[in-house]
This record gives C-alpha cells, sequence and structure tokens, in this order.
C-alpha cells in the first residue's frame, strides 16, 4: 500500500518522475509540473491499486496552485515514483466530493 507520506518524500527528494504519457496528457490539460508537485503536498490518496503491474499505483486527490482539485495516478517503485496521468475530475464520473466514483459501492 502506498502511503502519502512516501509520495511526499519523493516529491522533497525529486524523485517524481512523468511518463511521456502524462506529459502529453498535462500539456493537453494545462496541468503544470508545479501543479503535479503542489497536489502531492496538499493531497490524499483516494484509491489504491497494490496489484498493479509492474508496480502498485494509487489515485490521489489534490489541489493545483490555483487550488483546483486534480486527479494523480502514481506509482512506488520503491525509491521513486512515476506520474501515470493526471486529470481534472468529471462531476458526470465522480459524486461531489471528487474522491467516490459515482456508481461506487460505499
Amino acid at each position: 500500500m502506498i502511503s502519502i507520506e512516501t509520495l511526499r518524500r519523493y516529491c522533497k527528494e525529486d524523485t517524481i518522475f512523468i511518463t511521456n504519457h502524462a506529459r502529453e496528457r498535462c500539456r493537453e490539460r494545462g496541468i503544470t509540473v508545479r501543479d503535479i508537485l503542489n497536489a502531492v503536498m496538499t493531497g490524499e490518496i483516494i484509491e489504491d491499486y497494490p496489484d498493479d503491474f509492474p508496480f502498485p499505483t494509487c489515485l490521489l486527490l489534490g489541489k493545483s496552485e490555483k487550488g483546483s482539485i486534480i486527479h494523480l495516478c502514481m506509482s512506488d517503485e520503491g525509491e521513486s515514483s512515476k506520474l501515470i496521468t493526471a486529470y481534472y475530475p468529471d462531476l458526470e464520473k465522480w459524486e461531489n466530493d471528487l474522491k467516490t466514483r459515482k456508481g461506487a459501492s460505499k
């Protein structure tokens, strides 16, 4: 299970790497590296995917520099993390808290 403290440590150590896919999606969505770092430092893990391959991943909810809620999908690779994707959550797919998927069992 990935902890937010671990992701914050990676952030402070500058060991969060951005995949090519994430870089392209962030560019399309207007999400900056500073938004990503701020989201990690202000965020919380809302979903955990311990069985993802090749490394466990999680979904984090945090805030951009301007205070907008963003979601980050990140891995924990032992000594570093990769940002897999980042996006602004859609209220058609997420409850008002932006933490719970619509239709998800509570």
